[in-house]
């Protein structure tokens, strides 16, 4: 039988559920798909997502390792990075970068450290 993969959904730790709300709803434009708790006093583990860009985040010990980088191939980076200027958010101002080997792209940090790489290709 053939191996095929379908999709990659990274998995970023986060520390802060307030923080990580704002970032990724508020500035990134994301949105809940569902979250988890095995109960009431335990780590939450939200899935959201953008179009076809998915991120899973979770407060989990065990569940990443803060300071990831995720590199996102897309198409309307300077649209993406009007709206994230647009926002006013005081902790990111992210630039556009022309890379030598053809991409545009943008690197936006979260609050804890993981940091998201858009690229298109120029």
């Amino acid at each position: 039988m053939e191996t095929l993969f379908e999709r990659v959904v990274p998995v970023l730790r986060i520390f802060d559920v307030a923080k990580a709300r704002e970032f990724y709803l508020d500035v990134l434009g994301l949105e809940i798909d569902w979250e988890h708790r095995h109960a009431e006093e335990f780590p939450l583990y939200i899935k959201v997502s953008r179009g076809d860009l998915a991120l899973h985040l979770g407060e989990q010990h065990g569940d990443a390792c803060p300071g990831s980088t995720v590199y996102v191939y897309m198409r309307g980076l300077t649209g993406l990075h009007a709206e994230i200027s647009a926002t006013g958010y005081a902790y990111s101002r992210p630039g556009l970068e022309e890379q030598p080997w053809g991409m545009r792209e943008m690197t936006v940090t979260d609050p804890f450290g993981n940091r998201i790489r858009f690229g298109e290709t120029i």
